[in-house]
């Protein structure tokens, strides 16, 4: 259930576009796709001539926590790929999604973590603030051990990794 009314969300997607923090538009999509159809048109564009890349696509999340769930899973695995503009994204989005369910204590606390291992140690705040069991996304032991040496800010393996652990 998204604690947030409309008019919050519309300044929040304002103020990221004020701030300029949103460059590639993941947080205010996440956004948009909270608002009800009738908040969310302005910020639509269903005409041609606007660049696909440049266009929303409103898709309503009537359930944010699933939503939550899903992209939670999407992230440790981007993570655990070493996909540092996906695992990037999925920070972005998440801490948005916090912030959606009137949970500020959660963005603090991702915001408050370190970057470090494409953001496991954000992701790992997230989950945790929630609730949500995150190892257990990673079913085969040797990927649950590498996301939680790099949800420590550690290299996903003991003897050093082969793929380019971000530091």
């Amino acid at each position: 259930m998204i604690l947030r009314t409309q008019e919050e969300i519309l300044h929040r997607i304002d103020q990221h576009a004020t701030a300029r923090e949103d460059m590639f538009g993941f947080r205010r999509e996440l956004l948009i796709n909270a608002l009800d159809i009738d908040h969310a048109r302005p910020f639509l564009q269903p005409d041609t001539t606007t660049p696909q890349w440049n266009r929303h696509r409103w898709d309503s999340h009537a359930d944010p926590e699933e939503y939550g769930r899903n992209y939670l899973w999407f992230a440790v695995h981007k993570i655990l790929d070493h996909r540092s503009g996906s695992a990037g994204r999925a920070v972005d989005k998440l801490t948005e999604l916090a912030w959606l369910l009137g949970r500020d204590d959660v963005v603090t606390a991702m915001n408050s973590a370190a970057y470090p291992m494409y953001g496991a140690p954000k992701i790992t705040a997230f989950a945790d603030g929630l609730g949500w069991p995150l190892h257990s996304l990673a079913q085969d032991p040797d990927w649950r051990d590498a996301f939680i040496r790099m949800a420590a800010g550690l290299p996903c393996s003991p003897d050093g990794c082969v793929r380019g652990c971000e530091a």
